[in-house]
């Protein structure tokens, strides 16, 4: 088995594909905390292992065993985060620190009696989805709030995890997976969007805006 800070690099670089595309090291840096020259001796390493292939001064990405392992990591994360949610009744800005720290402990057999018991869920309290064993992730057709335009309508499919306190914010606002809004108005240069959420009017920042998904209304 890969070790503690292994895993976490290779699961941060898959979700920094997903979201990007490209990795970069500074990216990697930022989200994991860490100094670019901690990152730079990972991504050789890494490579060394063969879970990445490095390209000098073009990038880098995860080969075919990296993005399993990754996916395999991300499958315990989000299974631990909605169980911890339904079980404990823990909220959904409480579980991600815990989240981390456990599934690097737990086993497979436990991960996939929770799989079971929690009945082959597919998507975790945040609305990301949770890949399947063979490695399947399921694609959803969604956008940002950030990308709607005035009359646009749409549900809330995935609100970004990292941060709890962005959590609390998008819970204040009455916001939460499968809450229906539509943009009454949106202001120019990146300015604030006025969302009708029920019979309820509410502003977002376009920074906010862009951390919140929703699967458009078809007209």
């Amino acid at each position: 088995m890969l070790r503690t800070a292994v895993q976490d690099y290779i699961k941060v670089i898959y979700e920094l594909e997903v979201a990007q595309g490209q990795p970069t090291t500074k990216a990697v840096a930022e989200v994991l905390g860490v100094q670019m020259a901690s990152v730079t001796g990972m991504v050789k390493h890494l490579a060394g292992e063969g879970v990445l292939k490095h390209q000098p001064y073009r990038g880098f990405k995860l080969t075919r065993k990296g993005r399993e392992e990754a996916l395999r990591m991300v499958r315990r994360h989000r299974l631990l985060e909605l169980f911890l949610v339904r079980t404990l009744g823990l909220r959904w800005d409480e579980v991600h620190a815990d989240a981390e720290q456990m599934e690097h402990a737990v086993s497979d057999a436990l991960v996939e009696r929770i799989y079971e018991y929690l009945g082959h869920p597919q998507f975790d309290p945040h609305g990301a989805p949770i890949p399947n064993l063979d490695g399947t992730v399921l694609a959803r057709r969604s956008v940002s709030i950030a990308q709607l335009k005035a009359g646009d309508d749409g549900t809330v499919t995935e609100v970004e995890d990292k941060d709890p306190a962005f959590l609390r914010f998008v819970s204040s606002l009455g916001i939460e997976i499968g809450s229906t809004l539509q943009v009454i108005g949106k202001e120019p240069y990146g300015g604030p969007m006025r969302l009708r959420l029920g019979t309820r009017n509410i502003v977002m920042g376009t920074e906010a805006a862009a951390r919140v998904r929703v699967a458009r209304t078809e007209s």
